[in-house]
């Protein structure tokens, strides 16, 4: 079984495309249960963010796993697979893991280095978590990913280089309304992005912060978090019409904000949410400028701003992303040996169990100490025979063609590293052989 890769990501699709693909709440859990289903896949995982849909699985066949999550992502999206495909990408075994490492560290993220991807992969092993798609393999995988990603946080300046799209966002508002300190933002909608541009705003110096959201108490939740106040979601237009910075970021399929809401003026409206929640129509409009993903898209995500060690801060988190990679590639394949290195020993015991049990068949008269030592002895010499094979094949696990080491042993001693009493087995001769 292999850990295979197939996604689409700001990097290799339009804006209008990922919104397409994009899938979250019921859709997300049926396209998760879909996926899990497929005779080839027995683990699964699916990110789906603004800037990315990536399903992240274990499988036991290539071909037949690409083509079938290829063909759910088009089924599930409604974009014919023949369109879908010239815009995926295919990332397996050791690429896959390159990958996801990349993506936690936030190499992968429109605005590099921006943290938000970690809580992102983290809310999508949650729900793989709770609907039983995870096994032991991508369980592992997902966690250290995190961990990796935590340390690329902690230990470059990978933060301060890289600013979150809420971050970008206030600087290109700053371009047309010039400080944003003393200006009313209203933000829409009260989900994690709008609690990160609430917060944003807040810490830019924006004091008037007014949030709407359909479900008003969680509207008032969020502006109590940062000194703002809670409107009605009927009162959209009203508040339109008094605000001078508007970030939206809903989960609604259809738009929210049209453009007959807004008044033209002097007005700067961030559109962060997937598909839009702003009406296009809104840049005609004499006065208002409107950004959106598909434009941050378009200019690469860049402020213009001072470089503020970028470049050294993310060769420093590829650098620990290359060291985590191979960390966990030689760990893993070193496991994948354990279960032949197991079923050995365990063959090896079932043959002196048998040869013990038909020595005291042939010569009842041997009992008491000798008989002990002769169990002892027997016991020992094969377990210092098997000592050095095993250990060198462990070694010789850890290199790139480990695999073929360990299907040598198997061949040549006629194992089955699936038997399922292998480990207990073994567990008790060790116990046995240390006493």
């Amino acid at each position: 079984m292999s850990v295979l890769v197939v996604g689409l990501s700001h990097r290799t699709a339009p804006v209008a495309l990922l919104e397409r693909v994009s899938v979250s709440g019921d859709r997300l859990a049926k396209l998760l249960h879909d996926v899990h289903g497929a005779a080839c896949v027995a683990e699964v995982m699916v990110v789906s963010t603004c800037n990315r849909v990536e399903v992240y699985a274990v499988v036991d066949r290539f071909h037949a796993a690409v083509n079938e999550i290829s063909e759910l992502l088009s089924v599930h999206s409604g974009v014919p697979k023949e369109q879908l495909s010239s815009h995926l990408y295919v990332h397996y075994e050791d690429q896959a893991v390159e990958h996801l490492f990349s993506v936690g560290a936030g190499l992968d993220s429109m605005v590099v280095g921006e943290g938000q991807i970690l809580g992102q992969v983290r809310q999508a092993l949650r729900l793989g978590q709770e609907r039983g798609t995870l096994g032991a393999t991508l369980n592992e995988l997902v966690q250290q990913a995190l961990r990796v990603g935590k340390r690329a946080h902690a230990e470059t300046g990978i933060d301060r280089a890289g600013a979150s799209l809420v971050g970008v966002g206030l600087t290109l508002a700053e371009r047309t309304l010039g400080q944003v300190r003393g200006r009313r933002a209203l933000v829409v909608g009260a989900g994690s992005m709008s609690a990160l541009s609430a917060a944003t705003l807040q810490r830019a110096g924006v004091s008037d912060i007014v949030v709407v959201n359909r479900t008003h108490e969680r509207a008032v939740r969020l502006a109590q978090t940062v000194g703002g106040r809670a409107a009605p979601f009927s009162d959209l237009a009203a508040e339109l019409a008094e605000a001078d910075l508007v970030i939206s970021c809903t989960g609604a399929t259809d738009v929210v904000i049209t453009a007959d809401m807004v008044t033209p003026r002097e007005m700067f409206l961030l559109d962060l949410a997937l598909p839009h929640d702003v009406d296009p129509a809104v840049r005609l409009l004499p006065g208002v400028t409107l950004v959106d993903l598909e434009s941050m898209q378009e200019g690469g995500a860049e402020t213009g701003a001072d470089d503020g060690g970028r470049v050294e801060a993310v060769a420093a988190v590829r650098g620990i992303v290359a060291e985590e990679v191979a960390a966990y590639l030689t760990a893993e394949r070193a496991a994948r040996v354990t279960p032949t290195v197991v079923a050995l020993r365990s063959k090896a015991a079932e043959v002196v169990e048998a040869e013990l049990a038909r020595l005291v068949a042939r010569v009842p008269e041997v009992e008491g100490r000798v008989r002990d030592e002769v169990t002892q002895t027997v016991r020992r010499v094969v377990d210092k025979l098997l000592h050095e094979p095993t250990v060198r094949v462990k070694q010789l696990a850890e290199s790139p063609a480990g695999d073929h080491y360990a299907e040598a042993l198997r061949e040549l001693f006629n194992l089955n590293p699936r038997v399922p009493d292998a480990v207990r087995r073994v567990e008790t001769i060790d116990m046995e052989v240390d006493r």
